[in-house]
């Protein structure tokens, strides 16, 4: 797919939408309004809006603890997402997931999982449907590189490519596993390396180029479309925040924070577009102040919902035999 101005500008937008969305749930978890921690993908934007404009709208997508960009980027709504950070009622799991289990499945979003590689035997499962009942869809997974050193990630990578399912293996490589930087704990040249372990393709991508992210991802996505099996694929990313809202240290250098900060994926787009003369600054400015006004109207939506009644609590919890259909 050729990509065009107006894409550029989407997407755009959608990166300041998901940037000021993680600003506003830090703010929520300062007023104590979010329960558990909050891990923001500020930074990373690129990401997700590249990969995930490579999907159709019947395409699946599973995350991980720092997955509030990819549903955002999947198409959910803010506001929604909002209310269920805070525990509300009209949230998208009725206030049960909270930050690291907001699912929707008519957006293709199968959720997140708390535990760190958790979450990519369940994207495995969702696509092995898709090879019985020859269907052209594709299951992308996302993961942090802490994961690569889950015994999950390499059964995972192994049974995906024995049965050839149509999934990306989306790695976000920030290079520090919580408080660990990941080169000391994980063996080899790159995460994209592995794939040759099992004989799949492994792309490496500099995550702070969405145009660069797009154009790569929409070969691999094709590629598992295709039924020619999985890949694993490697975003260069850094988040700019510590690993969480909770009260961690970061031992991160700053000189090194600051310099991953000059590559704002945001601001590259922007430089970009005004470089090109595609657009005039006013535009850009226009694109991010409506992204920052549909997340302060998301908070505001969110802080006036009602919290759900403790009488449903045991709601949608269980599934008893009884109610149960094959």
């Amino acid at each position: 797919m050729t990509i065009n101005t107006e894409m550029l500008l989407n997407w755009y937008e959608l990166m300041w939408k998901i940037r000021r969305f993680e600003e506003g749930a830090l703010e929520f978890f300062s007023e104590k309004l979010v329960r558990g921690s909050v891990h923001p993908y500020i930074g990373m934007e690129a990401g997700a809006v590249g990969m995930c404009a490579t999907l159709q709208p019947d395409d699946l997508i599973i995350t991980y603890h720092r997955g509030h960009g990819h549903c955002l980027a999947k198409g959910m709504d803010a506001r929604l997402m909002m209310a269920e950070l805070i525990g509300r009622e009209n949230g998208y799991c009725r206030g049960k997931g909270g930050t690291m289990h907001i699912a929707s499945l008519r957006h293709g979003v199968l959720g997140a999982d708390g535990v760190v590689g958790g979450n990519l035997p369940v994207g495995i499962g969702a696509a092995y449907p898709f090879v019985l009942e020859k269907q052209p869809n594709v299951v992308l997974a996302f993961f942090g590189e802490g994961a690569v050193n889950q015994g999950t990630f390499h059964e995972a990578l192994n049974l995906a490519t024995v049965l050839s399912l149509p999934v990306v293996f989306v790695c976000e490589n920030n290079y520090w596993a919580l408080n660990t930087r990941s080169r000391t704990v994980t063996s080899g040249p790159s995460i994209a390396n592995k794939a040759c372990g099992y004989g799949i393709p492994g792309v490496a991508v500099d995550a702070t180029d969405v145009m660069a992210v797009y154009q790569a991802g929409l070969s691999a996505v094709e590629h598992a479309r295709r039924g020619e099996g999985p890949l694993l694929f490697e975003l260069q990313t850094y988040r700019w925040t510590s690993h969480s809202a909770y009260g961690v240290k970061d031992p991160r250098p700053e000189e090194e924070v600051r310099e991953w900060k000059a590559k704002d994926p945001i601001a590259k787009l922007g430089r970009r577009l005004l470089q090109e003369h595609l657009v005039p600054q006013s535009e850009l400015d226009a694109r991010r102040t409506r992204a920052f006004q549909a997340i302060e109207e998301a908070m505001a939506f969110a802080v006036q919902s009602s919290a759900p009644d403790p009488s449903q609590a045991l709601q949608d919890i269980f599934a008893f035999a009884a109610q149960a259909t094959v």
